[in-house]
């Protein structure tokens, strides 16, 4: 199954860029013997601003795939959780999976509506690049526990 993070705006050069592209090198290498990979990070940048735009770049890179929104009223999951969800989704049949980041005033309904599965990082908002760094992180904690790794938590 591939994997895809979908967000707006530009990342930038920052430290935060780095991380986020540094962790999806590490988890299409620990994915490939899963069968998940490569994670692919997809920035898009909308011609009008507003959430309908964005949400059309956002089901546009979606496209075939079982999409999951980045919302703050979406589901919290622990990392087992997470890449247990990742692992069903995989062993379902879906081919590609889908993360959506939505601008600064979030997503539009219409994707919210569309979406498989949602996620939130808490009830905090967060950084553009920050929230694509750390869902990077997560999808890369998520193959290393089911390719069998050590866990802490466990």
């Amino acid at each position: 199954m591939k994997l895809a993070i979908a967000a707006i705006g530009k990342p930038g050069r920052g430290p935060e860029a780095l991380l986020a592209s540094d962790y999806a090198s590490r988890a299409t290498a620990a994915g490939r013997a899963l069968g998940l990979g490569p994670l692919e990070l997809i920035d898009l940048e909308p011609r009008k601003p507003g959430k309908v735009p964005e949400a059309g770049l956002l089901l546009a890179a979606a496209e075939g795939a079982h999409l999951i929104a980045c919302d703050e009223r979406g589901r919290t999951f622990s990392s087992r959780a997470f890449a247990d969800h990742i692992a069903g989704l995989r062993d379902r049949g879906e081919r590609r999976l889908v993360f959506a980041i939505g601008g600064a005033d979030g997503l539009d309904p219409t994707v919210l509506e569309a979406a498989g599965s949602t996620l939130a990082f808490g009830p905090q908002t967060w950084p553009h690049a920050l929230a694509r760094a750390m869902l990077a992180e997560q999808l890369y904690r998520a193959v290393t526990i089911l390719a069998g790794s050590p866990y802490h938590r466990d």
